[in-house]
């Protein structure tokens, strides 16, 4: 007995895509905090559309050996909050293989003053900090390092000024 055919193509069904204010609500499963990410926040000189950047550098603490993997990041800027919430590691189309910590650099232009910065893990986990940004000074601090309250709650990022990478016009 042969099959029917069908009459309409079966649909596929999306995967659920968790946005920034998703993962900001979600509460993390409790672990130990251990220190898995670096960021480290430097002023850029952008050559190609001559634009002064801020350079958010975001590095694990875990170095690769056997391949190049690169962070997948998604941002959002809000008034004075700044939101990047870390979505995994993708492996990158490279030939030459080196040790190394998996890395992604995200942008910002015009920021000045003081902003919340949040790194916000697929978890729910959230780690954040206050730093003052004075382009005219040429000057970026780190006024503070902490975790917003929130259950079971882990700091698992640590935020740095990287001095030595500074590039100016």
């Amino acid at each position: 007995m042969p099959l029917k055919k069908p009459k309409s193509v079966p649909r596929i069904a999306k995967a659920r895509k968790k946005t920034i204010d998703k993962m900001k609500e979600s509460v993390p499963v409790k672990k130990e905090a251990e220190r898995e990410y670096n960021c480290k926040i430097a002023f850029r000189f952008n050559p190609l559309k001559k634009v002064q950047q801020y350079a958010f550098t975001l590095e694990t603490e875990k170095l690769f050996s056997s391949m190049n993997y690169g962070i997948t990041t998604e941002s959002k800027k809000d008034k004075k909050v700044i939101d990047i919430s870390i979505l995994g590691l993708s492996p990158r189309q490279t030939y030459f293989t080196e040790v190394g910590p998996a890395k992604n650099e995200v942008f910002f232009e015009d920021l000045y003053g003081e902003y919340t910065v949040n790194i916000i893990k697929k978890d729910g986990s959230i780690s954040s900090a206050v730093i003052n940004f004075n382009v005219f000074k040429k000057d970026i601090k780190l006024l503070k390092e902490f975790l917003p309250p929130k259950k079971n709650n882990r700091k698992f990022c640590t935020f740095s000024v990287d001095q030595e990478n500074f590039s100016f016009e």
